[in-house]
């Protein structure tokens, strides 16, 4: 029978989750914002091209993206440790969720800031617009509509990955699925997890969505 101690249980998975989605997702564009921004910059059609550091953060992000998450989870349980004191709990996930966002979010702002019309680049260049003022004021103002899309993908990635560290304590509604719903056979509990796990999903969509419309001057 459902009480209000599973309830309330329920409640707690759900402030977990966003816990570990939202802060894994800003420490994710703290990393991967300046790492997509480098990219782009450097690759051969950017405005500062330079192939040895493009190659080399290339490599880094397609390492780091071709690991599974969860072995990642483990492979990186010293350095959680290291940073948090433990390696099980919302808080301790934060760090391998961290990780595992930098590179998807890097390639994310690289993909998006390359959609920038290069016409638009080429007149802040032809007015003596430095890097720095071309990648502030044209690069990510071009490009921020598709940039909030990318915000809206992560965050609905990183809720994943958060409900796959259930599986070795990340807590969270994938910890409370895989404790009770999995190992105790309490199928309800499982199905209300999916359940609040879907409907975070797509009111972050919606929200996200809803707001890149309203940012995107082409409409």
């Amino acid at each position: 029978m459902w009480t209000s101690d599973l309830t309330l249980m329920m409640l707690e998975g759900v402030r977990d989750t966003l816990l570990m989605t939202l802060m894994s997702t800003l420490f994710g564009y703290l990393l991967g914002l300046p790492w997509g921004i480098v990219l782009a910059v450097t690759d051969k059609t950017g405005i500062r091209p330079n192939a040895a550091v493009y190659k080399a953060l290339d490599v880094l992000a397609n390492i780091l993206r071709s690991v599974p998450f969860l072995i990642l989870l483990i492979l990186v349980m010293p350095l959680t440790r290291a940073i948090v004191g433990k390696t099980t709990g919302s808080v301790a996930t934060i760090v391998p969720l961290t990780i595992a966002a930098a590179p998807f979010i890097g390639r994310m702002i690289e993909s998006s800031i390359k959609e920038v019309d290069h016409g638009v680049v080429e007149a802040a260049q032809s007015m003596g617009a430095g890097t720095f003022t071309i990648i502030w004021k044209v690069l990510l103002v071009e490009a921020r509509t598709s940039i909030l899309v990318g915000v809206t993908i992560a965050i609905g990635t990183i809720l994943g990955y958060s409900a796959m560290a259930g599986v070795v304590g990340g807590g969270g509604l994938g910890d409370i699925a895989m404790r009770y719903g999995y190992y105790r056979y309490e199928t309800l509990i499982m199905i209300v997890s999916v359940v609040l796990l879907v409907v975070l999903v797509q009111i972050f969509q919606t929200l996200g969505m809803r707001l890149s419309v309203k940012l995107d001057k082409r409409k």
